[in-house]
This record gives structure tokens, C-alpha cells and sequence, in this order.
């Protein structure tokens, strides 16, 4: 029987992980990279995927890259057909690529819904139906979906990304239902609230050295009292990919330093003397 440790490894394994031209994708490719796998990825312009070679030429993981975008299933069916004759059977497929438009829902027009929707949910759709059929014939394969916290919260203004990410979590059961029998395990990640550059604006002090009143809210929701860093996403995501996760199947992992457990306090008690500085995890590159 393997050890312990050895059943974390992905060597020779073939991980595509959509929309990883940078932020999470980025992180999850590394950590894929690093415990032995090789790295396939797709964007859905030619100047992101560029950017994502030039990322992990940097981090010296070789990669194959593509424009592929995951809503049209014809593309989705030529990419994995290239990927299979040029690196390998996939072994390893993260639905990762995902939009957000932050729009009041009487606001919203039936466009900017479609639009989420189809990214965030009929995309994993697609790409998993698309590598589904080589997994069944060899009795393998991991399938990981980008859930969130809105798989399970509402919150204004995010009506379309709620919604698909509360389909986007039934899916996830779903594909363990039908594919369990095969050896397939099909689990999701629901991050919570990631320092990047992009929320650094709500972290950022004020004039006179106060918080932000976001940052405030979201520490004070929060019983770690931090915002997750990039890297406390990566051994999950090696872990749901690896052997060691055989036996888990059907569910959403929430990395969220607790807040979905945690009523919350009032944020006018925090003692913001014992909080870490985050900006050193603004330069993550993270999505």
C-alpha cells in the first residue's frame, strides 16, 4: 500500500484548469505543478493566454495553453481532442473560469444574466461533459468546481453569480451521482474573501488610519478575523485532485476562515491593533 504522502502526488496526471491564465487558476496550476502533474489551460482571448504563458515560463512550469471559450461547446470538443493527442487523456479537470457582474437584479438586463449564467454554469457543464467520456472508459478522473460563498448566501447585486453558483454546487452532486460508480469524483472549492489586488481597495486605510468599512465588515464576519491568502487554497486543491481524496465525493469544501459557520460580531468591538497588515498579499495574482 502507498504512503501517506505518496497518495497527495499527480505525477503524470493531465490537469486542465479552465480560465488559469492568472489569479486562482494560476495558484491551483502551481500546486498541481509542483506535486507532479502536467499543466493544461485555456482563456478566451489570445492576449490572456499569452499572459498565462508568460506566468508560468516565469514559475518554470511547462504548459500548454489555448483560447478555448468554455461556452462554446464545439471549441470545447477541439480543445480536448488537441490536448489528448499532444499531452494526454485528462485526468484532472478544474472548472475554474468564471464572471461576476455586480448589478441590482431590477437592473439587470436578461443579457448580463445570460451571460453569467452561461460562464459560470453551462460552462463546467460543457467541460465536463466533454471529458467525462474518457474518465468512464478509464475508470478515473477528478472534476473540481469554482464554487462560492453565494453557493449557499445571498447577498445584493449578485443575483446571476448567486444563482449560478448555487446550480453550479447541485451540479457537483450531480456528476457524483450519475459517476460515482466509474471511479469519478466530482467536489467543489468555495472560496471566501481572497486579499488580491482586486479587493485591496476594500482593505485600504482611510486618511486618518482607520479600516475600510468592508474590510471591517468582512473581519468582523469572519472567526479568523483575516481575509484567505492564495495559498490557503492550494493544498485543497491537490488534495481533491490527488488518490488521498478517493472516497470523498459530491461536496463543497469552504475555505473561508470560518464565516459560514459564524453569525458574526458587531463590528465596532474588532481590535484592529491585532490585525496582520495584509497588503503583502496584494501582489497574489488572484481573481
Amino acid at each position: 500500500m502507498a504512503g501517506v504522502m505518496e497518495k497527495f502526488r499527480l505525477d503524470g496526471k493531465v490537469a486542465w484548469i479552465t480560465g488559469a491564465s492568472y489569479g486562482l487558476g494560476l495558484a491551483y496550476a502551481q500546486a498541481y505543478a509542483e506535486a507532479g502533474a502536467k499543466i493544461v489551460f485555456n482563456d478566451i482571448r489570445q492576449d490572456l493566454v499569452d499572459r498565462g504563458m508568460a506566468e508560468y515560463e516565469k514559475l518554470g512550469i511547462p504548459a500548454f495553453g489555448k483560447v478555448c471559450d468554455v461556452t462554446k461547446e464545439d471549441q470545447v470538443l477541439e480543445f480536448v481532442k488537441e490536448v489528448e493527442e499532444k499531452v494526454g487523456k485528462i485526468d484532472i479537470l478544474v472548472n475554474n473560469a468564471g464572471i461576476i457582474k455586480r448589478i441590482p437584479m431590477t437592473e439587470m438586463s436578461l443579457n448580463d444574466w445570460n451571460a453569467v449564467i452561461s460562464v459560470d454554469l453551462t460552462g463546467p457543464f460543457i467541460c465536463s461533459k466533454a471529458v467525462l467520456p474518457s474518465m468512464i472508459e478509464r475508470r478515473s478522473g477528478k472534476i473540481i468546481n469554482a464554487c462560492s460563498m453565494m453557493s449557499e448566501f445571498g447577498r445584493e447585486t449578485v443575483s446571476a453569480y448567486a444563482a449560478a453558483k448555487g446550480g453550479l454546487k447541485m451540479l457537483t452532486r450531480n456528476i457524483c451521482s450519475e459517476y460515482g460508480q466509474y471511479n469519478i469524483q466530482c467536489n467543489a472549492i468555495g472560496p471566501g474573501y481572497i486579499a488580491t489586488p482586486q479587493t485591496a481597495p476594500l482593505r485600504e486605510k482611510g486618511a486618518d488610519g482607520s479600516m475600510h468599512p468592508f474590510d471591517r465588515f468582512i473581519r468582523s464576519k469572519t472567526p479568523a478575523q483575516r481575509w484567505g491568502h492564495t495559498e490557503d487554497l492550494m493544498g485543497l486543491a491537490v488534495f481533491l485532485a490527488s488518490p488521498a481524496s478517493d472516497f470523498i465525493n459530491g461536496q463543497v469544501v469552504y475555505i473561508d476562515g470560518g464565516i459560514s459557520a459564524y453569525i458574526g460580531q458587531d463590528p465596532s468591538n474588532l481590535d484592529e491593533s491585532k490585525f496582520a497588515d495584509e497588503e503583502e498579499f496584494d501582489i497574489k495574482v488572484n481573481d
